[in-house]
């Protein structure tokens, strides 16, 4: 049984995918420091429901804990390493910078180190489509240039992915960055839209509308996300090259970029209608014009993904706020 680490397990994507590599066999250590961004009851909600998996193992770690974090790689001797551990939110990295660097630079320059000293077979970090910053040039592609970030966790993203490729040159370490595109799903993330306007709207409340609801995202459903790290953590790069994603014995790199995104992105006014169907009441909608540090769209390229490993993404955007809407009216029992 290969062992595997989870950063960030108490997270959206690190919970579901510690559920889903522990019913694939894999051994699993998951670390994550609980901070109170969002709701900590959540989190531990989703860890506790990760009590039922028989091979998961937790331990309260923060990427920031260079010690300890050393410490577990030389007693537990990871196969695979997998960092989703990160301060999120576009809007808060306006806020809060500092939060930023330390937990997205500092915390991510420890993980690499940890591999470097400690070695795994495959390294896989999580980036962000928000790296594509404003650009026009669409469908995302993965070779496209991502030099004008609009936000600082973007930013810190984009720095993220550099510091990963000197490390894999350098160290030789196989590594593999993923592009997340919008992200949703059961157990998901308070402050993200979705979320933010379902609870609102069943409250009664209203719900923010940025540039008049003229905004598009690549919306992409948790189990699709999980799904194809899934397919990509045996799938260990060789001699990649960043700029093209496509083999480069010249390069001599072991680092390749992935994005994983559904390729349909949806206009925000249409997220809300499907909202209002599913919950059964109407929004109350305040239309506001662009946040600063937003983008007006998101839309993935997905090639790369599925030639490396013929994997596309397949939940559509009605279903999967479907399962949402569900799951929250279970959860918080609203009605």
């Amino acid at each position: 049984m290969d062992k595997i680490l989870i950063t960030g397990a108490a997270g959206f994507i690190g919970y579901h995918l510690s559920r889903n590599l522990c019913d694939s066999g894999y051994e699993v250590v998951g670390i994550d420091n609980i901070n109170n961004y969002y709701d900590v009851g959540l989190k531990i909600d989703r860890l506790n429901q990760l009590k039922s998996c028989p091979n998961f193992t937790f331990y309260a770690i923060s990427i920031m804990e260079k010690d300890s974090l050393d410490d577990l790689f030389r007693e537990e001797k990871f196969d695979y390493a997998i960092n989703l551990a990160a301060q999120a939110g576009v809007r808060f990295s306006i806020e809060k910078p500092y939060k930023y660097l330390d937990a997205n630079l500092t915390g991510f320059l420890n993980v690499l180190e940890a591999c470097r000293q400690f070695p795994v077979k495959h390294f896989v970090f999580a980036s962000s489509s928000s790296v594509y910053g404003n650009s026009t040039d669409i469908p995302f592609r993965e070779s496209q240039n991502t030099d004008h970030p609009v936000s600082l966790y973007a930013a810190t993203k984009k720095s993220n992915e550099a510091m990963a490729h000197s490390y894999s040159a350098l160290y030789k370490i196989p590594t593999t960055g993923l592009r997340f595109f919008t992200v949703y799903g059961p157990w998901g993330r308070p402050d993200m839209a979705y979320f933010k306007f379902t609870k609102a709207i069943y409250e009664g409340k209203t719900i923010k509308v940025y540039n008049h609801g003229k905004l598009k995202r690549d919306f992409t459903y948790i189990d699709d996300i999980v799904g194809g790290i899934n397919h990509l953590i045996r799938h260990i790069p060789d001699n990649h090259d960043i700029q093209t994603g496509k083999t480069s014995k010249e390069a001599g790199v072991p680092y390749v970029i992935y994005n994983i995104g559904h390729n349909q992105p949806v206009e925000l006014a249409r997220f809300i209608q499907l909202l209002e169907k599913y919950i059964g009441k109407d929004a109350k909608k305040e239309m506001l014009p662009m946040q600063p540090g937003d983008v007006y769209q998101t839309y993935a390229d997905i090639s790369g993904l599925e030639e490396a490993v013929g994997y596309r993404t397949q939940t559509s955007i009605e279903e999967g706020l479907r399962k949402f809407v569900d799951w929250y009216r279970q959860y918080y029992k609203p009605e």
